[in-house]
């Protein structure tokens, strides 16, 4: 290695001084995540790139799905591609300065995600249930809550640039995130509010907004047995769509926010580096699956989608419908 490599090189050793992973193990977690991190780019660029070429898919209700694949992509191009890199070289090459980067990056992005799908919930319960009577969900409510889920990210990953908090190496030494470890005051306080608002606040929107999305769409479907099944099957579509969103959501997060607090809380728990590294690619996988989820079980975005992954003929304006966007206009309500 040249000498100026050795100097920017950010090294993690084991309890005992020794490297946490071999070198084969290095590289197998480097291939892992290359294999969520070329999907995430390509699914999430294709998204943003359709959505700019067809002025039919800017609907309101899919501003958030759009704004879901520009966090997940940003969060692959840091976090998921240095990751590869650093993981085949067997540890984190940018020092400092590139670690706190790194660190910051990937947290802005990740938490701007997480609140995207809080904002997804809320939206598709407002335009459902409407809790607040007959109002229409507009472009401008669905760019108020894209522009405050950039700016609550913002306000709470950029503490630990100005000495609240900090960003250190995790896991098995090649990356970097807030530090769950440090037993400082100051730093375990930075972490409790972060984790009460980074996590526990959108996972209670999601929850919440669900919850009443489904009981709404179970009252209208038993008062509407007359329809052919109609309200029955767009309830179990609206179901799976809960299900895959719940589950994704605890499947990439839960794990890392449960470990970042039992470390909080009991510091001297002795966890293996791989251990530790396990939660940190789940929640950085889901950007991965996310398009798949939100944006491909969108007929409208995967008949424009797969065309142009595929370099192939685009569809027909005539063939233009869309299972999301046109729920605005089969409103459904309770009586």
């Amino acid at each position: 290695m040249h000498p100026s490599a050795v100097q920017n090189a950010s090294y993690y050793m084991g309890p005992h001084g020794e490297p946490p992973l071999s070198r084969t193990g290095f590289l197998i977690l480097s291939i892992i995540m290359a294999i969520f991190t070329v999907p995430a780019i390509i699914l999430n660029a294709t998204v943003i790139i359709v959505s700019l070429l067809h002025k039919q898919l800017r609907q309101p209700l899919n501003f958030a799905l759009v704004n879901m694949a520009v966090a997940d992509l940003g969060t692959a191009m840091t976090g998921g591609v240095l990751s590869v890199i650093n993981n085949a070289q067997g540890y984190f090459s940018l020092g400092r300065t590139g670690c706190v980067m790194e660190g910051f990056a990937v947290s802005f992005f990740g938490i701007t995600s997480l609140c995207t799908v809080a904002l997804i919930a809320v939206e598709r319960m407002f335009v459902v249930c409407k809790p607040l009577g007959q109002i229409t969900f507009q472009k401008k409510h669905a760019l108020g809550g894209i522009a405050l889920s950039w700016l609550w990210s913002l306000t709470w990953n950029t503490p630990p640039l100005f000495g609240w908090g900090r960003y250190e190496l995790e896991g098995v030494g090649t990356s970097c995130a807030p530090d769950w470890h440090s037993r400082d005051p100051h730093n375990v306080s930075y972490i409790l509010a972060y984790f009460a608002v980074c996590f526990a606040v959108p996972f209670f929107l999601i929850l919440a907004s669900y919850s009443k999305l489904m009981w709404t769409l179970h009252k209208v479907s038993k008062m509407a047995c007359l329809e052919g099944g109609a309200v029955a099957k767009r309830e179990a579509k609206v179901a799976s769509m809960v299900v895959l969103m719940v589950l994704t959501f605890l499947i990439s997060w839960l794990p890392y926010a449960g470990l970042a607090m039992m470390v909080v809380y009991n510091p001297d728990v002795e966890i293996h580096p791989l251990v530790a590294t396990v939660p940190v690619y789940l929640a950085k996988s889901s950007t991965a699956y996310n398009p798949i989820i939100y944006i491909y079980l969108n007929k409208q975005f995967r008949k424009y989608a797969v065309p142009f992954l595929l370099c192939g003929t685009e569809p027909s304006e005539d063939d233009e419908t869309s299972e999301m966007t046109t729920v605005e206009s089969n409103k459904v309500s309770p009586a």
